[in-house]
């Protein structure tokens, strides 16, 4: 029986395991905190992050890496963005160079700048890094609702065994070579979403979150091709498939982190009230140095960031933006999807 371990059991992680449980593998799921991991036990479910789904028996909660880990033949890392380096230094005594690392989490990490398989790679250089990423609410997986992701990576034949791990009769898993675009894809589109948040929350209709999420692809697409990524993957489901979803559901934390700071909560409060990791705030300040380092425009990031670090006036900065100056549309777009990509 294949076995595969989870490490992280957030929401993302318990709707994972869960899945993967359900095709009858043997899931290892791990979490720092024992109480967490002591309530699965007892409960077999997750009433912190996950409630009102139950957690099959094949899957073993766990606080401790090391038997966690042993005979896994697939890692899932299901940790917020900026725990990832930590997490694989936990984990570096305990994996061996044949097990495969597949990543869920959608971020870059401060400071370096470095996409998150690109962290894992330093820390663990000797295991193969895959990223699974797409439009996907933990809740919808975890019950079952259709949905559609990718898995990316180095190896085609690897990427296909993944799919094949992955896949059941709701979870349908595409295959994409581009990891840079899938990875600049899941974590854009968090600072998007912020702002989608925000225009719900200070009233404004489905013109201005329409205009948001379209400019918004393109700030995308325009930061990836200075970093490397193709244009089709945000045409596809990393890119504007995870975009639409995470801008229109009250499932996405950071929408509903910019609904509040629409409504004039500060910052801190926001934080507060939604309880968990909301990885569009960390991924705007990065995304904006990363802009201003290679002079790439990115007027809605730079706006959202003045929001989140500057203490800007929201209404203010919507101002600002409708007024900037006048462009073609049709040029812009030709100068990023058909000129200059490899």
């Amino acid at each position: 029986m294949l076995k595969i371990a989870v490490i992280g059991a957030g929401s993302w992680g318990t709707a994972i395991a869960s899945s993967l449980g359900k095709k009858g593998y043997e899931v290892s799921l791990w979490h720092r905190r024992e109480e967490i991991i002591n309530n699965i036990k007892e409960k077999r479910e997750n009433t912190k992050y996950l409630p009102g789904i139950t957690i099959d028996e094949n899957i073993y909660p766990t606080v401790n890496l090391e038997e966690a880990l042993i005979d896994a033949e697939v890692i899932v890392l299901a940790v917020s963005s900026q725990a990832v380096r930590n997490v694989c230094e936990s984990l570096e005594p305990y994996v061996n160079s044949d097990q495969i690392i597949v990543n869920l989490a959608k971020g870059l990490e401060a400071d370096t700048y470095l996409r998150l398989s690109q962290v894992i790679n330093e820390v663990l250089p000797y295991n193969e890094v895959y990223v699974l990423s797409g439009p996907s609410h933990a809740e919808e997986v975890a019950k079952g609702i259709p949905t559609t992701v990718v898995v990316s990576g180095e190896s085609r034949e690897k990427s296909e065994y993944l799919q094949e791990v992955f896949s059941t009769d709701t979870f349908r898993v595409y295959t994409n070579p581009d990891i840079v675009g899938v990875e600049l894809g899941g974590a854009l589109k968090n600072i998007i979403a912020l702002g989608a948040g925000m225009s719900d929350g200070l009233g404004y209709g489905d013109n201005s979150k329409a205009a948001l999420m379209t400019r918004g692809i393109v700030e995308i697409s325009r930061l990836g091709k200075v970093l490397g990524a193709k244009s089709e993957s945000f045409a596809g489901l990393t890119g504007i498939g995870d975009l639409i979803v995470t801008c229109t559901s009250m499932h996405s934390r950071n929408r509903r982190a910019g609904i509040l700071l629409g409504e004039g909560m500060p910052l801190q409060d926001v934080l507060k009230e939604i309880g968990m990791v909301v990885e569009g705030i960390n991924a705007t300040k990065i995304a904006y140095q990363i802009s201003n380092l290679y002079h790439c425009d990115m007027p809605i990031t730079t706006a959202i960031y003045k929001v989140l670090y500057e203490n800007a006036d929201v209404k203010e900065v919507v101002r600002d933006m409708m007024t900037r100056k006048k462009k073609n549309e049709i040029e812009e777009i030709n100068s990023l999807y058909y000129h200059g990509w490899k």
